[in-house]
C-alpha cells in the first residue's frame, strides 16, 4: 500500500495568477503617448503597429484640443502628427517608430 503525503497546493488559481502577471507586466511596461488627429493615415499606422505588439497607449487628439496641440509642439518641437513618446523618450513620428522597429530598437524600448 502506497501512502501519499499531503502536500499543500501552492499554485495560484489561474485567474489570480493571470491577474498577478498582468499587474507585473503593467508595472514593467512604459507609458506610451501618441498625439494624433482623426484624418491622419500615419497616425493609424502608428496605432496599428502598437496594437499588433499589444502595447497599451494613451491617444491625445490634438485636432479636438488646441491646448494639447501646443503641448505636443512644446514637447516635440514638431508640428506634424503623429508624435509618439515612450515614457520621456521622444520617438518622433510613424516613420521614426518604423525605423526603430526595423533596427530592432522598438521592442526593448517598449519593454517587450
Amino acid at each position: 500500500m502506497l501512502f501519499r503525503a499531503a502536500v499543500p497546493d501552492f499554485n495560484l488559481h489561474p485567474s489570480a495568477a493571470s491577474r498577478k502577471d498582468a499587474q507585473k507586466q503593467a508595472k514593467s511596461m512604459p507609458k506610451v503617448v501618441i498625439y494624433t488627429t482623426l484624418m491622419c493615415p500615419y497616425c493609424v499606422r502608428a496605432k496599428h503597429l502598437l496594437q499588433r505588439k499589444q502595447v497599451h497607449y494613451q491617444e491625445i487628439r490634438v485636432d479636438l484640443d488646441h491646448d494639447q496641440l501646443r503641448a505636443m509642439m512644446s514637447l516635440s518641437q514638431r508640428r506634424t502628427v503623429p508624435q509618439i513618446f515612450i515614457d520621456d523618450f521622444h520617438v518622433g513620428g510613424y516613420d521614426d517608430m518604423a525605423a526603430m522597429e526595423a533596427r530592432g530598437e522598438l521592442d526593448p524600448r517598449l519593454g517587450l
